[in-house]
């Protein structure tokens, strides 16, 4: 079967299994700021009512009436936010006046996205790490840089490749790895419904390209 044999549905399903995206930059249209957050709440609010009633929700229903608010405002304030760059996290560099010269492993940083095929989570683990070209960032800086990328419509190849981007150039350094291993709720969930299964991407530049230096940042994430 070819896919001039498919229909556009199947077509567009065919391509989101097939985990395809598209840029490195988050696709965005010229005017994706031209609404505030609270005209954007409005609208998806409206829209996703008419989700609901679609579906044959009853609406009237005291458990579901404040549902597209809820939502809407889920979207535009959390799981979504990341897509403002007012939301980017203000990172203030500092001279590393310890001379520590070694790698710094920030593991285990909590991990909650959105596949941008079909609008559910991505749960995993990032961890990434650094050698200092004389600056240094606070700890919780990375989480952030980490969290502002993950907080919109997301394939995970994007993810690591602009977490990486960011850290290089704010740290002013190529020496920079990012290790994402995570859960996607479009295989465990839906279609297939793997739920023992879960993706692994890196970014390895500058320095972690050395065989040595990676296999020492991932002995650090094994233990």
């Amino acid at each position: 079967m070819t896919q001039q044999d498919l229909s556009a549905t199947e077509i567009e399903d065919l391509l989101g299994e097939q985990h395809i995206g598209t840029s490195y930059d988050t696709p965005l249209r010229s005017d994706a700021f031209d609404l505030s957050d609270e005209e954007k709440i409005s609208r998806i609010s409206h829209h996703f009512r008419e989700i609901m009633q679609t579906l044959g929700l009853d609406l009237t229903d005291d458990s579901l009436n404040g549902t597209p608010g809820r939502v809407a405002k889920m979207f535009v304030k959390e799981v979504f936010s990341g897509l403002n760059p007012e939301n980017k996290p203000a990172i203030t560099l500092f001279e590393n006046k310890y001379q520590y010269n070694q790698m710094l492993v920030e593991k285990n940083i909590t991990l909650y996205s959105n596949c941008e095929h079909h609008f559910v989570p991505i749960i995993g683990k990032a961890h990434v790490a650094y050698i200092s070209s004389g600056k240094v960032v606070g700890l919780s800086k990375l989480n952030r840089i980490v969290q502002y990328y993950a907080q919109r419509p997301q394939v995970q190849e994007r993810l690591t490749i602009q977490i990486a981007n960011e850290l290089k150039t704010i740290l002013e350094t190529d020496d920079v790895a990012v290790y994402i291993d995570a859960v996607h709720l479009c295989v465990s969930s839906r279609g297939i419904k793997d739920t023992s299964s879960s993706t692994i991407t890196t970014s390895f530049d500058g320095v972690f390209l050395d065989a040595k230096r990676k296999e020492e940042f991932l002995q650090y994430i094994r233990n």
